[in-house]
């Protein structure tokens, strides 16, 4: 009796401890409750509720946001081939025309671009539409590796290319200029019958859902060009009135101002404006930009002077007889929202993330600022340095995308539910994917 009973007590003692197990174990699983609390928010949950907060501008949310991002930074990328396949559908690309509006009204891409493929990539799975086309062009001076990336992934869509003659582009310099040109030249080619032509960079973001953006465009830009400027500051003036040169070395590159004057004067007497690289432009206005005589002689005379596509584009959209001319047109036009060092506390109310080149690069204080402003796009972005606002503006962005839908919304198309821009499970969900 005596060994029996030890046996019963030694039973239901581990019996005891096994449903304590389950118990804490149950505890310790169960679902946090719907009632959200900054306080105790982990990095990896409730992202949407987390995003909503920093778009509303809580301390405490940026505090965690900024804490999610530095303990879970990306990891190394795949260096395997791309699968086009799982590309499509593991990164919410949409494959169809969303209506018949926007079918009607196709759009022309000009990106370019040399390094931070990341950015690239969440630049581009938000304005991709299949009715649109696009031309990448990839700066020389990059890397064979970036070049390859890039080369990839416009195979995975019939309406993508590469720009095929790429420049050695210099900040400052006519190159840049030189490389919209080159986009032009074979957008203007493309059988797709597109309306407008935008320029961006690798570090941009849309701030509209196409379809918001061709509305804009067809109600009230009215086939009209949008390349905000004025009539050149005396400050500027030494942009175009001495010599420049572009310098290209191994590990740097740059523009330097010569001690000589520019022997000519600015062609057909044209009046030079100062504005925005940044465009909006009709396709009647690109074959002007590629055929007439004034534009062809003002981008020659424009060679040899600093950064070109600020005086370029709002110079000839003033002429008036161009195509979608706007001679009386200012800065109006918000193609895209920046935060210039310079202007702090004017425009804006300083950058939370970092600046480069007097440009800021947004940080999570910088959401709230962002979504409120009505402009079409913005700059700048750098997904590894700042992934969580990457990552809000992305979910921000697609709901107000599928949510105008004619057709049936395909499940792949949702921003998933996942945690790759934190790596929190210690996953590889750079892209590409294998």
């Amino acid at each position: 009796m005596n060994a029996a009973k030890w046996s019963f007590l030694l039973c239901a003692s581990v019996s005891a401890a096994v449903c304590l197990c389950i118990y804490i174990t149950g505890k310790v699983r169960r679902p946090v409750p719907q009632a959200w609390s900054l306080e105790r928010a982990d990095c990896g949950d409730y992202p949407d509720e987390l995003c909503t907060a920093l778009f509303q501008g809580k301390a405490a949310a940026v505090g965690i946001g900024a804490r999610c991002e530095q303990l879970h930074r990306p990891q190394a990328r795949d260096q395997s081939p791309l699968n086009c396949t799982r590309l499509l559908a593991a990164h919410s690309y949409i494959t169809r025309t969303l209506s018949q509006e926007e079918a009607d009204f196709p759009l022309a891409y000009i990106l370019t671009v040399h390094k931070d493929l990341d950015t690239l990539l969440w630049l581009f799975r938000a304005i991709y539409a299949p009715q649109n086309i696009y031309c990448i062009h990839v700066d020389n001076k990059t890397s064979a590796e970036f070049r390859r990336r890039v080369q990839e992934l416009a195979s995975c869509f019939r309406n993508v290319f590469l720009a095929s003659r790429s420049e050695t582009v210099v900040y400052g310099g006519f190159s840049r200029l030189q490389a919209d040109i080159n986009c032009m030249r074979e957008l203007v080619e493309s059988p797709v019958s597109w309306k407008y032509v935008i320029n961006l960079c690798g570090q941009d973001y849309p701030l509209k859902t196409n379809r918001e953006l061709v509305r804009f465009l067809k109600s009230q830009r009215k086939s009209k060009n949008i390349t905000p400027g004025v009539p050149q500051p005396e400050h500027v003036k030494l942009r175009t009135s001495h010599v420049h040169r572009e310098y290209v070395a191994p590990g740097q590159s740059y523009v330097i101002q010569t001690p000589a004057k520019k022997a000519d004067g600015v062609p057909h007497g044209l009046k030079l404006y100062f504005g925005s690289a940044y465009y909006v432009l009709t396709r009647d206005f690109v074959g002007f930009v590629l055929r007439d005589v004034r534009a062809k002689d003002l981008l020659q005379w424009s060679r040899d002077t600093y950064s070109p596509d600020e005086h370029y584009w709002v110079t000839l959209n003033r002429i008036a007889d161009a195509p979608g001319a706007d001679p009386d047109a200012g800065w109006e036009g918000n193609v895209k929202l920046v935060k210039w060092l310079d202007q702090t506390e004017v425009t804006h109310n300083g950058c939370k993330g970092h600046y480069v080149r007097n440009i800021c690069v947004y940080g999570l204080g910088d959401l709230e600022w962002l979504v409120q402003k009505d402009f079409l796009f913005a700059n700048k972005f750098e997904v590894n340095s700042h992934p969580l606002v990457a990552q809000c503006l992305e979910r921000w962005l697609r709901p107000r995308t599928l949510s105008s839908s004619e057709v049936p919304i395909q499940q792949e198309w949702y921003i998933k539910n996942n945690k790759c821009f934190f790596n929190i499970e210690g996953n590889d969900c750079s892209i590409p994917l294998k």
